[in-house]
């Protein structure tokens, strides 16, 4: 294997190729594919960009696309992080200091389409919106309490003066209902952080701000997209609207503050290199995230980024309680594919008595016979559309839904084109990252035109696939 700085050479001078590709305009076809692949099996350290496959032999930097540039040029600064269902901000310079001002207060968040929670957060929403800023800056974020209640700001995993470590008592004061405290200090470190109380039972009613550094000149390969994903869980059981703070148990998950089917897929375009940066701020539980149809690398934690030597491949990340990982792909496998948590009893929504499973609706079903049954979900699988006032029969514990609930859920352009009725299989921590060919991503996300139902993923298999 070559030096680092042969595989460097060797990258951007693939980055540069490819940038030149795009550039003038070549349509990716059947015969760019098949010479794609044929120069792959001869020279043994390609990496297929628009279709699924290794790449290079094991340790080579095309291994699993461990080394392979996203489609911009090095050199270049970082690109803004996108935060599906969150606000982000660079804030403003002030006489060279990046500021922020952050209000803490009562917010009301709908979790899936009629379902509102009320809850603690920052400037309007949980969680509050992204900080974004770059490594060696000094920030100054101006914290307002508009809480009920005293409360702090910590900055988690920030190494920082002490005197703004924001733990109470120890390190400062609380700050009361009505005042104002500002934080200020130098950040030297890069990565995936994020800003909360040091009162427990404010963050277990979902005050968390997501905090991202970048470094000044993006790291290499470079990406071409950068995700935020904040994961939460509440226990808030029917008829109530508020968390309970103090229970041991869990029954709302939420990604950026919505559960599945109501959170926004991640989009991008075929070939893309992506980087996902998966934050854990639940009470308690750790989150094995899975990601369909393609192999990443763990490049980072909450310590900042990790050596490239060692980084590890995978589809499945655990990203404990208080912990951040991020992780890097190309997106080289078309089509819509479900980024979740793997424990199983977090793919589910509103998991409590007489809402989750384990409901018969049926008498002298022959399924009773068999122990255990049944144990499918009652949710969006077995949901129903209801005119206006009308109600479901005392014995149907579907789920209802009116128009105006399937409009939120369908509406959105990040999931125009997707097959019809995706939706009842993406429940609790469930997102959907969305592999687009260029001109369909133009059209879903640049345009308003109408795109038809399963334009990113077929309907029916292909004919043959099913053979035995």
């Amino acid at each position: 294997m070559g030096s680092p700085n042969d595989r460097r050479d060797f990258l951007k001078q693939g980055a540069a190729a490819t940038a030149g590709l795009f550039a003038a305009g070549t349509a990716v076809g059947k015969a760019a594919e098949s010479a794609e692949t044929d120069h792959s099996q001869s020279q043994g350290d390609g990496f297929p960009r628009m279709h699924p496959g290794l790449g290079g032999p094991i340790g080579s930097p095309t291994d699993r696309g461990k080394l392979v540039a996203g489609l911009r040029a090095a050199g270049q600064a970082p690109v803004n992080v996108i935060a599906p269902d969150l606000k982000t901000t660079w804030g403003k310079m002030v006489n060279g200091v990046r500021q922020f001002h952050l209000h803490a207060m009562p917010v009301r968040r709908e979790v899936l389409p009629g379902i509102w929670m009320d809850a603690y957060g920052f400037n309007g929403q949980f969680p509050g919106p992204v900080l974004e800023m770059y490594q060696g800056e000094r920030i100054r974020i101006v914290f307002r309490n508009d809480l009920p209640e005293p409360t702090t700001l910590h900055s988690h995993g920030l190494e920082l003066p002490i005197s703004f470590d924001g733990i109470p008592a120890v390190t400062q004061d609380l700050v009361k209902p009505g005042h104002t405290f500002v934080y200020e200090y130098d950040v030297h470190q890069e990565g995936s952080f994020f800003l909360h109380p040091h009162v427990a039972m404010q963050e277990a009613i979902g005050m968390v701000v997501p905090f991202i550094i970048h470094p000044k000149v993006a790291f290499e390969p470079t990406v071409d997209r950068d995700f935020v994903l904040m994961t939460q869980q509440f226990s808030m059981l029917p008829n109530a609207h508020i968390p309970n703070t103090m229970s041991m148990d869990w029954n709302f998950l939420t990604i950026n503050g919505r559960c599945g089917p109501y959170t926004t897929p991640l989009v991008c375009k075929l070939g893309e290199r992506i980087r996902i940066r998966f934050l854990n701020f639940s009470t308690l539980h750790q989150h094995p995230m899975h990601l369909h149809g393609h192999t990443f690398w763990v490049t980072g934690t909450e310590g900042g980024r990790i050596p490239e030597t060692a980084w590890i491949p995978g589809n499945t990340v655990i990203v404990g309680v208080a912990q951040s990982r991020d992780v890097e792909l190309i997106a080289n496998n078309p089509g819509d594919w479900v980024l979740h948590c793997h424990m199983f009893h977090h793919m589910m929504n509103h998991m409590v008595s007489q809402v989750g499973p384990i409901i018969r609706q049926k008498k002298n079903d022959p399924g009773f016979q068999v122990p255990g049954y049944p144990q499918m979900m009652k949710g969006m699988s077995d949901m129903k559309v209801l005119a206006e006032g009308e109600e479901l029969p005392f014995d149907d514990y579907s789920m209802p839904m009116t128009k105006e609930d399937m409009r939120k859920i369908n509406g959105r352009r990040e999931v125009q084109g997707m097959r019809e009725g995706w939706f009842k299989g993406v429940k609790g921590l469930f997102t959907v990252m969305r592999v687009l060919p260029p001109d369909l991503y133009d059209k879903v996300m640049n345009t308003d035109e109408p795109v038809p139902p399963n334009s990113s993923t077929p309907l029916n298999p292909p004919p043959g696939s099913q053979k035995l």
